[in-house]
């Protein structure tokens, strides 16, 4: 007997390589980047002071912190509908097992929208029970054709 996992294996496989969809857009707006500033104590000011950034900042105006566009793709990529839903049935837990490589190659001004594109890397069985995910995800930022984070992302789902 085909464990679920092993099932489901094997719907993943047959769309490696291939995007799996698009997520909704979310505004970052400065209370966000207020609070992020907050837990992280990172208060540099091209993140906090709108005066400040208007003044001195490449951008003119606060742009929020790198790693809280990166803390955003589990957000993000909520919106993105299964593209093989089935290859989801007996997930009881799912796991962010961690990133291979990130880069920022644009900032997030404040008050912008971005949202998640992601693209299906690879599909492993780690265990009878666990298959690893690894997806490209890469945030956009409306109006503009440069991502503003590029990531790839490591998800364990486990089966029952």
């Amino acid at each position: 007997m085909t464990s679920k996992a092993a099932a489901a294996l094997e719907i993943f496989k047959s769309y490696e390589g291939e995007e799996e969809g698009v997520g909704e857009w979310f505004q970052i707006d400065q209370a966000r980047i207020n609070l992020f500033a907050d837990a992280t104590m990172d208060h540099q000011f091209i993140h906090i002071d709108p005066v400040k950034s208007a003044q001195l900042s490449p951008y003119k105006v606060t742009i929020a912190h790198g790693f809280l566009t990166l803390s955003m793709i589990v957000h993000l990529g909520g919106s993105i509908a299964p593209k093989k839903p089935e290859a989801l049935d007996g997930v009881y837990m799912g796991v962010n097992y961690g990133l291979d490589k990130v880069r920022f190659p644009a900032p997030v001004p404040v008050d912008s929208f971005i949202r998640a594109r992601h693209t299906l890397m690879l599909a492993e069985l780690k265990n009878p029970n666990t298959i690893q995910i690894k997806r490209q995800v890469t945030v956009e930022l409306q109006g503009s054709d440069k991502p503003v984070c590029i990531a790839e992302s490591l998800t364990r789902l486990m089966y029952s």
